[in-house]
């Protein structure tokens, strides 16, 4: 088939480039009007300088993106502009075609190229995203198959753009709180290894002059200097296996379900972590509910989607409850795994068919329980971290400076 190079400009004035194949140039021209396209130039190009043309086209391309990966920050705003365009009457190729062209990822840019090029062949848009699993997970998919299906594409996507947003900003908030004491304790480990590499030999040389006895403190710390200095590339090379001994470890069945479980029973924290994932999963659910997908597809899609094994194995005894005729609440109840605030709203949503709202608040309220923590332990862990790390630094100090004084008595 012949193909064409166009220069054209879009509905935002934008100048498009690129090379397509048609059976002829007028059929081209019609398809390119029909999607908003200006035509100011079209030419025949041979095939053996078609590949060179797009090569070229492709580096433009690629000399634009930002960076390779798909953030969620990209995700969220596919989801912004695709719903705004939809909700204003323009075609979803149309409104594809126009995305596509300021994407800044370049994954995300290869992904949707390939969703746009199967709907324009006929394929649904959620059949098009669930080809791309690493990009739109099956949370999308199943959003995106209820707004085709109930012809409400604008309204699902701009729930899902909120979701995301909250979800991101709870997340920030998390991570926010144990920065800081990571960005401490990073301090503090180079503090040490550089009184290990550095100081701690130059006082060893001094002393070792002076032909004086040592404080027993004072050696015992220029030994585990030593040792560091000595030893650091099989201690890095341990902690590197180590590491990934468990990461192998914890991505087994059993390595995960004990993990999980020593997390959950620590004090506090454990406590913290159950509140996250009821969060997750109440939040996951509400939005899947809101929008109309069937609670047994809700909580089969929920059950992949928390993050969290143990929390996995009971969604699944759940909708098994729930096939079986029970009500939502009496299997989490039975679980012991949900907080019975929890279970009570459910239960009242159930009985006055408002599960969603109530979904809603229930995530809404472990929000705000987890983040008053997080601000709490951010406000507690920061001086408590300085103390730690003046301590550790106060000690080799004085174990360094100590002799001078037993020489200077």
């Amino acid at each position: 088939m012949p193909k064409y190079q166009y220069l054209a400009k879009n509905m935002e004035g934008k100048t498009i480039q690129d090379i397509e194949e048609s059976i002829s140039d007028q059929v081209l021209i019609d398809k390119l009007q029909a999607q908003g396209y200006f035509v100011i130039s079209l030419q025949l190009i041979r095939v053996e300088s078609a590949q060179s043309e797009e090569k070229k086209i492709q580096k433009t391309k690629k000399d634009y993106f930002t960076h390779t990966n798909v953030t969620m920050e990209d995700i969220l705003v596919f989801a912004r502009q695709l719903a705004t365009m939809l909700e204003a009457g323009i075609t979803l190729l149309r409104s594809l075609d126009v995305i596509i062209s300021q994407i800044e990822s370049r994954a995300l840019h290869k992904a949707l190229t390939q969703v746009r090029n199967d709907v324009e062949q006929g394929r649904s848009l959620s059949s098009s995203l669930e080809k791309h699993p690493k990009q739109f997970s099956q949370f999308w998919v199943s959003l995106v198959e209820v707004g085709e299906a109930s012809g409400t594409m604008p309204q699902v996507l701009e729930k899902l753009a909120i979701f995301m947003e909250q979800q991101a900003a709870f997340k920030s908030i998390i991570i926010s709180a144990i920065i800081y004491p990571c960005i401490l304790l990073v301090v503090c480990m180079g503090a040490i290894a550089f009184f290990a590499f550095f100081v701690g030999p130059k006082f060893e040389a001094i002393y070792t002059s002076m032909h004086k006895e040592l404080p027993a403190f004072t050696k015992l710390l220029l030994a585990v200097f030593k040792f560091i200095k000595q030893q650091i590339l099989l201690l890095v090379l341990g902690c590197v296996a180590a590491s990934f001994a468990f990461q192998k470890y914890i991505q087994t069945g059993v390595g995960r379900m004990q993990f999980e479980k020593f997390i959950f029973s620590l004090p506090t924290f454990g406590m913290i972590t159950k509140k996250i994932v009821v969060e997750r999963f109440a939040s996951q659910m509400s939005i899947l509910i809101d929008s109309g997908v069937p609670i047994l597809y809700a909580l089969e899609i929920s059950e992949k989607l928390v993050e969290n094994r143990t929390c996995g194995l009971i969604i699944a005894d759940i909708q098994n409850s729930v096939r079986e005729g029970k009500m939502l609440a009496e299997p989490m109840e039975l679980s012991g795994f949900f907080p019975p605030m929890a279970v009570q709203m459910i239960k009242v949503g159930e009985e006055t068919g408002e599960l969603s709202k109530m979904l809603k608040h229930v995530s809404g309220f472990f929000q705000r329980e987890v983040e008053a923590f997080m601000k709490r332990f951010g406000t507690m862990i920061e001086p408590l971290m300085l103390v730690v790390m003046g301590g550790v630094i106060g000690t080799i100090v004085l174990a360094m400076f100590l002799p001078m004084f037993s020489l200077g008595g």
